[in-house]
């Protein structure tokens, strides 16, 4: 199969299995790196994604099966909170981590290049790019075995 074959097959199954999206072109998620069963993580899988938000586009309303960490690397991310809590941080992980802003249930704020946000299995989020450039983002995640990586969630 060739490459963009694979990678559009990434896409349906990340995009289509998971939550739905919305505006101008949907997100391009790429596998960069995994690992299933790592150390510390029996029946999960260990990842590395990137995700390109293009101008324009939502979303919708979702949660994740497992643990994901999300660096914004380029672009402001419009990130709302419908259940949970996220805090943005900026800086290394760690002593010098520092916690710039909070997004709790019912509200709506802006991840900027260069910050961070752990996203929990419990919290209930949709996300948009409400700017004229697309987003990069790399995620992190430890989900388990063969789950979607987004579950979609009604209203």
């Amino acid at each position: 199969m060739s490459r963009k074959l694979l990678v559009l097959a990434a896409l349906v199954a990340a995009f289509a299995g998971g939550a739905l999206v919305r505006g101008a072109a949907p997100p391009q998620r790429i596998d960069l790196a995994g690992v299933n069963n790592p150390i510390g993580g029996k029946g999960r899988t260990l990842s590395l994604t990137k995700v390109i938000i293009p101008a324009g586009s939502e979303i919708p309303l979702h949660r994740h099966p497992g643990t994901g960490v999300a660096y914004i690397d380029s672009g402001t991310l419009t990130y709302t909170v419908k259940k949970g809590r996220v805090d943005i941080h900026e800086g290394p992980p760690g002593v010098d981590s520092k916690v710039v802003g909070v997004i709790g249930a019912g509200q709506t704020g802006k991840i900027r290049a260069g910050q961070w946000i752990v996203e929990q299995p419990s919290v209930i989020h949709m996300a948009q790019n409400k700017t004229s450039k697309r987003i990069v983002i790399h995620l992190a995640t430890l989900y388990p075995i063969g789950a979607a990586p987004s579950i979609p969630v009604k209203g």
